[in-house]
């Protein structure tokens, strides 16, 4: 079964792809950017703004597929520079009390629309 998952309170895919799709017990989320919905633009400066951002519009999705950041099982982190991994850590873990998702940080060359940070994660329905 595969069933897209789309929340109003998340931006709007920037291109031909779904918020989040769901295949049998996972959920998988497109990488978010810290674009704010209801403007679609990058609207926080610092790195940790838009990592709140990002977890915002995560959480938004979550919600919409009746999950919460507990269902989490894997997360990928994508970043415009390596050197605010600290940072954008911070943020990162308020969102998780224990059983953390296991993770992946990469720098990478640029992201979309000039964002500092991107995160796609996968969750489990149980």
């Amino acid at each position: 079964m595969k069933q897209v998952i789309f929340s109003d309170a998340a931006p709007k895919a920037v291109g031909p792809y779904s918020q989040a799709v769901r295949a049998g017990h996972l959920l998988f989320i497109s990488g978010q950017l810290p674009l704010v919905p209801a403007t679609m633009k990058i609207e926080a400066e610092t790195v940790a703004a838009q990592a709140e951002q990002v977890f915002a519009n995560m959480k938004a999705i979550l919600n919409q597929a009746g999950l919460g950041f507990e269902h989490l099982v894997k997360t990928t982190v994508l970043l415009a520079d390596i050197r605010d991994f600290a940072a954008v850590n911070e943020v990162y873990a308020r969102y998780f009390t224990g059983d953390f998702p296991a993770r992946a940080a990469y720098q990478v060359a640029a992201l979309p629309l000039g964002a500092k940070v991107e995160i796609e994660a996968i969750a489990h329905f149980d």
